[in-house]
């Protein structure tokens, strides 16, 4: 499993580590910290391909983005989740934006150990949350390993039932009725709470529609989905489950408008 961490954003702070990304930086993890590894500069970015509405291919749209951040930028992740050649990030982006911007970054990293390729989504920092918690604390570091095939198994067949499907009637079958800890900033904990937020979105003209799955990243007891849908208009979907027991007990998310235009032809997705 590739443990590594990167960033498409310059200089950051992660786990209280300062990182320097002008090429690109590997970050080991032991345990619940993570400890920087091995930096590596100068053609690191030599062949990324970018999915970010903020950057365009290659090293030199990367660099021309860092160069531009304001004194003081940093980022605050909350966890990593490694699965195979891909690695997801998510935090809290200081600086970027006049507002704090709660992100999902996920990499795809080359057999020598470099970034080959990126996608993100950014949604503002909301401080008084229906949940009462924030949009990134709660559990860390991934656990129970050993389940990750069967975490991931759960999540994607509720993705496709639930979510795409729209089959309601299953819900209970994945999702657990007793636990269910929102960090979606307008729904509350609990089937109910997310109920009633849906119910509100809807009258707004905004329906939950995921159109596709576009990938599935699980270490252990976390599970990323990344997909395509609506929510009054086009977005992308990031959403991240935490399993236990053979139930999804908290939900973390990002929803992202689709642009009209991107700077490279690679797609979103």
């Amino acid at each position: 499993m590739n443990k590594a961490m990167v960033a498409s954003r310059g200089a950051f702070e992660c786990g209280g580590q300062a990182l320097d990304l002008a090429g690109a930086d590997v970050k080991q993890r032991s345990g619940p910290a993570w400890q920087v590894g091995e930096v590596h500069h100068g053609g690191g970015l030599a062949a990324v391909r970018q999915h970010s509405s903020l950057a365009a291919d290659g090293p030199e749209a990367l660099r021309q983005l860092v160069a531009g951040l304001p004194e003081g930028f940093r980022y605050e992740g909350a966890r990593i989740i490694a699965d195979g050649d891909l690695v997801a990030l998510h935090g809290t982006y200081h600086g970027f934006d006049p507002d704090p911007l709660v992100a999902f970054d996920l990499f795809r990293v080359d057999a020598d150990g470099k970034l080959a390729e990126h996608w993100d989504a950014l949604t503002p920092v909301v401080a008084d949350t229906a949940c009462g918690r924030s949009q990134t604390d709660g559990q860390a570091a991934p656990g129970d390993l050993d389940k990750t095939e069967a975490n991931r198994k759960l999540v994607a067949e509720f993705a496709e039932k639930v979510l795409k499907g729209a089959d309601y009637s299953v819900l209970t079958d994945y999702i657990s009725t007793e636990t269910y800890l929102q960090h979606n900033p307008e729904a509350a904990d609990g089937l109910d709470g997310f109920g009633a937020a849906a119910a509100k979105w809807g009258e707004q003209g905004k329906n939950l529609v995921y159109k596709t799955i576009h990938k599935v990243v699980a270490e252990g007891d976390l599970v990323l989905l990344q997909s395509e849908g609506e929510f009054g208009v086009p977005v992308a979907y990031w959403d991240l489950f935490r399993v236990a027991d053979g139930k999804i007990v908290e939900h973390w998310d990002v929803i992202a408008e689709v642009p009209d235009e991107l700077p490279h032809a690679n797609g979103l997705f």
